[in-house]
């Protein structure tokens, strides 16, 4: 019996194909997504009909590599990245183009409704999660406002893995993990919060689907796209965000450990039995998708810094672990504030790069280097230490996505968080937890009491590469670390003023 997990990023489509009772992977599939060109600053859209592509291919692909009858496939979950906002007609086709969970167009948007509710504490205590600007919430008002004659065909909103789904099954449904990141639910609650529907459209809960509890399965794979595959008959399980299908590819279900992701954005969360409140609103308070709480630190830059500055240097991965491991940690003084596309931790939308403290020493490829993926991790520390501060206490970390497979990055995270760090002997946690979630799923039809902790913990399996933090560094990171907050601090009202001067001059 295999299982495919579907991986839907902001980058492109991952598939994996697992098998059930093992948890090994056989076969593998990707194919890149493409971006929208041409939009204003901050603004980040796909068109979903592109994801769709994106997957067909990527499960070609994995089943080809397997070389299995695809009617062995017995189950199927989606990941998807979180917060994007899909618009769809009464035909269930996109009014426009999705827009993505790193948009930050939406900022007016997002304290209007904020406002309405009472301002930002007010907010979390209703909602018991604050509203980030790129949350699906203040993306709808948007289109509201920016849009009306699109907005006023609007029928039915659902997040990207449940477009797929749709696609997939013919079936309109939500569970409880990726719609509590949409800012318009009562994570403790797990339903719809009233005033803030309200506070963007007194219609909206008509548009929104009934909310599910994550163990309950969509549907079946409709007929002709089973067709298109060779499949038989597959049950396509809740899927849910890429954060919380991660969680489940690290075994991430159960108090004690903490998940980070290094991936185009960056992510640090951990489970927990009860909701998790930040009174705050700095860490955000999901809900995960097994039936528990995810709270989760997201930093919105990571490998995206890299990949800018590896088409600067002109350079490879190869050549970038090179530059920066041979340079001394510190990179001499030289700090990068990694805001390439604003920032949701510290909350700073508005905010752009800085490089602070150039001089002749380290004006040069390697420290360059070795600053911007330190930056990353400081931006990653701010955050872990508020988590730390409200009681999570995590005896390891695991280790994902992409920049889980530099040992630089390893290292550094390992020494600025003061943990040890783990790698996973499958590095595509999201595509891998969705897998792992569709097995659950499926067994569950014969064994509705079991538990998904008792699963993962036979099937997810750690690496060999274990880093402990090194004393001497951590010491050093902790002095540098106070100076990249200090630095973020002074300059959050400039950044404001920065970006107004952008709008109006370029």
């Amino acid at each position: 019996m295999l299982a495919l997990g579907v991986d839907s990023g902001t980058q492109g489509t991952k598939a994996l194909l697992v098998k059930a009772d093992s948890g090994e992977v056989i076969g593998r599939g990707y194919a890149r997504h493409q971006s929208i060109t041409g939009l204003k600053p901050g603004e980040s859209e796909q068109d979903p009909r592109d994801w769709v592509r994106a997957m067909e291919e990527a499960i070609g692909q994995a089943l080809k590599t397997a070389a299995v009858n695809p009617r062995e496939v017995a189950c199927l979950g989606i990941s998807g990245q979180q917060h994007g906002f899909v618009p769809l007609a009464a035909d269930h086709q996109p009014l426009r183009p999705a827009k993505l969970w790193n948009d930050t167009s939406t900022v007016e948007e997002t304290e209007e409704i904020i406002r309405a509710l009472g301002g930002r504490k007010a907010f979390t205590e209703k909602l018991g999660i604050s509203l980030a600007v790129g949350y699906t919430a203040s993306k709808i008002l948007w289109m509201k406002r920016h849009e009306p004659d699109k907005y006023a065909r609007l029928k039915l909103i659902l997040l990207p893995h449940n477009y797929l789904n749709l696609y997939l099954t013919g079936q309109v449904h939500m569970e409880y993990g990726d719609a509590s990141g949409t800012g318009l639910m009562d994570i403790r609650k797990r339903a719809w919060h009233p005033e803030v529907l309200q506070a963007i459209d007194p219609e909206l809960e008509k548009k929104l689907p009934p909310i599910s509890h994550p163990a309950e399965p969509v549907g079946l794979v409709r007929k002709d796209v089973a067709l298109k595959f060779g499949f038989e008959r597959v049950l396509v399980a809740a899927g849910g965000g890429d954060n919380m299908m991660a969680a489940i590819g690290t075994g991430n279900v159960s108090e004690g450990i903490s998940t980070v992701s290094l991936g185009t954005s960056g992510t640090v969360f951990s489970y927990s039995s009860r909701p998790f409140i930040d009174p705050e609103g700095e860490i955000a308070a999901f809900c995960d998708s097994t039936g528990g709480w995810l709270p989760l630190l997201c930093t919105m830059n990571v490998t995206n810094t890299t990949e800018l500055l590896k088409e600067l240097l002109l350079i490879d991965n190869q050549e970038l672990e090179r530059l920066a491991a041979e340079t001394g940690a510190g990179a001499a003084g030289l700090l990068f504030l990694p805001f390439i596309d604003g920032e949701r931790v510290p909350v700073l939308p508005e905010s752009s790069g800085v490089l602070f403290g150039l001089n002749r020493q380290n004006f040069n490829r390697g420290h360059l280097t070795r600053a911007i993926m330190e930056g990353t991790v400081f931006n990653l520390g701010y955050g872990f230490s508020r988590m730390k501060a409200l009681g999570l206490r995590p005896s390891e970390i695991r280790a994902t996505g992409g920049g889980a497979r530099s040992r630089t990055w390893l290292r550094i995270l390992a020494d600025v968080l003061e943990a040890p760090v783990v790698t996973l002997k499958e590095p595509e946690s999201a595509a891998y937890g969705a897998a792992l979630q569709a097995i659950w799923c499926l067994k569950r039809q014969e064994s509705p009491d079991l538990k998904i902790s008792d699963l993962v913990k036979d099937l997810v399996k750690k690496d060999s590469l274990a880093i402990n933090p090194n004393p001497e560094h951590s010491a050093m990171y902790r002095e540098l670390q106070e100076r990249f907050n200090s630095i973020w601090q002074k300059l959050a009202r400039e950044f404001s003023e920065h970006r107004r001067l952008i709008r109006n001059r370029f």
